[in-house]
């Protein structure tokens, strides 16, 4: 029993230890891995989003995540499923390294403020959690906004459906200067707002909950440190965040994807789409949503486990720490 205790803080000294510039590394090389598998059901979900926009009935090109891949691969090929992917890679370097590389300096930071002579790492509040994991979403939401914009317009283009608004980009590069030259960088930071809510919504439960579970798990002698906590927390984790974010992504989806001025800001979107469409409407694309962030999510902060322990070992190399 003290062996096990001794090697839980062991493994919490290195997480501790490791400088912002590693946890910024780690959480984007852990993302980017995640990112490879899942963004084919990304695509589907932004089209299953923007189907029947504005319309009182959907155009149901795009039934569900499996019967999604079926009709891109068959009309579009092989490679359109991972459209937009090299946009994803930056974006997820930029939210993702944010969101997990931020998370722990804010949570330190907020604990030794608000509760002054106790362990600002041991110490864990709900509200301190919600309130860490939504400021470092925010930061990586707005560092990475310009790449989501374009991630999701080279995934909304088809040829063989026209869902949405189509706008054509040759790829990431392409779009950021078509943007930049027609709109300025006011044009690049387009829906900055909802982006904000969106990924504040989502990383406020993505890492309290992961915490929460391995915590509780843990705590109650359920599971043994290890990859299986790791994936269990992960899955839950993953679940709350897609309930949670759902609705915000959508708004998210269709006020990026907008050429023109269709929606003023995310609060007209959310009004619009509702009294059109109906609430159900705020939670479509859900089914891919579940089939992307929950293996997303899974993938990432279980890969972010071991990423975190190489890039510690090679700062420990390089920087000695103890």
């Amino acid at each position: 029993m003290a062996i096990e205790k001794k090697e839980v803080v062991v493994e919490k000294t290195a997480a501790q230890k490791i400088s912002k510039f590693g946890s910024f590394t780690a959480g984007g090389i852990a993302a980017c891995i995640a990112v490879t598998f899942t963004n084919p059901i990304e695509l589907v979900k932004i089209r299953m989003q923007l189907q029947g926009e504005l319309a009182a009935v959907g155009e149901g090109i795009y039934k569900n995540p499996i019967q999604g891949v079926g009709v891109i691969f068959r009309n579009e090929g092989i490679m359109a499923l991972q459209k937009g992917l090299n946009a994803a890679y930056i974006y997820q370097i930029a939210l993702n390294g944010s969101r997990l590389g931020f998370y722990e300096p804010i949570r330190t930071a907020s604990n030794r403020a608000l509760f002054p002579g106790q362990d600002p790492h041991k110490k864990q509040s709900v509200a301190v959690n919600v309130f860490s994991g939504a400021s470092s979403g925010i930061i990586g939401a707005v560092i990475g906004s310009p790449l989501f914009l374009v991630k999701t317009r080279l995934q909304s283009y088809s040829e063989a459906f026209k869902i949405g608004e189509q706008t054509h980009y040759r790829g990431v590069w392409d779009g950021l200067k078509t943007i930049y030259r027609s709109e300025g960088i006011r044009g690049l930071y387009r829906g900055i707002d909802a982006a904000i809510l969106r990924t504040g919504a989502g990383s406020s439960v993505q890492l309290p909950i992961y915490n929460t579970a391995k915590n509780f798990l843990l705590k109650n002698r359920l599971m043994k440190d290890g990859p299986l906590l790791h994936l269990t927390a992960s899955t839950i984790s993953g679940m709350g965040v897609a309930v949670v974010m759902n609705p915000w992504d959508v708004i998210l989806t269709r006020i990026y994807n907008q050429k023109g001025d269709l929606y003023k800001g995310p609060i007209d979107c959310f009004i619009k789409t509702v009294r059109i469409e109906g609430v159900s409407a705020l939670y479509k694309g859900f089914e891919a949503q579940i089939f992307r962030i929950a293996p997303h999510t899974i993938l990432c902060l279980t890969f972010m486990e071991q990423t975190m322990k190489l890039v510690y070992s090679v700062e420990k190399k390089i920087l000695g720490h103890d």
